[in-house]
């Protein structure tokens, strides 16, 4: 029996996502590794990135993913808190400024 709904060994059958689309997948992994490549961020930021993000969509096999890899680039336990927080501000204040557009609403229903 499966103890989760994303069973965490579906993490590494993520290349044969292509099988059923061979152009398209290889396309995207084209794309998906040049945007890893060193350049004007460093590798190691971008895992870092990646990491929050992976957490603002809530997809687990990102996060063990981007995890492990921050791990492997020298990323601290405390560096990862904090930018898990940066993307949690974010979300939060996101989420906050939505509610301009029920203040706005309510305001002109109460006219």
């Amino acid at each position: 029996m499966q103890k989760t709904y994303y069973d965490p060994a579906d993490l590494k059958k993520f290349g044969k996502i292509s099988e059923w689309n061979e152009e398209l997948g290889k396309k995207f992994f084209e794309y998906y590794n040049s945007v890893f490549e060193e350049g004007e961020l460093s590798a190691r930021e971008k895992s870092l990135i990646a990491l929050a993000v992976a957490h603002t969509i809530q997809c687990p096999y990102c996060i063990d993913a981007y995890t492990g890899d921050g791990l492997q680039r020298g990323i601290t336990k405390g560096e990862m808190m904090e930018a898990l927080h940066v993307a949690c501000a974010i979300r939060g204040g996101a989420t906050l400024v939505h509610g301009v557009q029920m203040m706005n609403k309510v305001n002109k229903l109460e006219m």
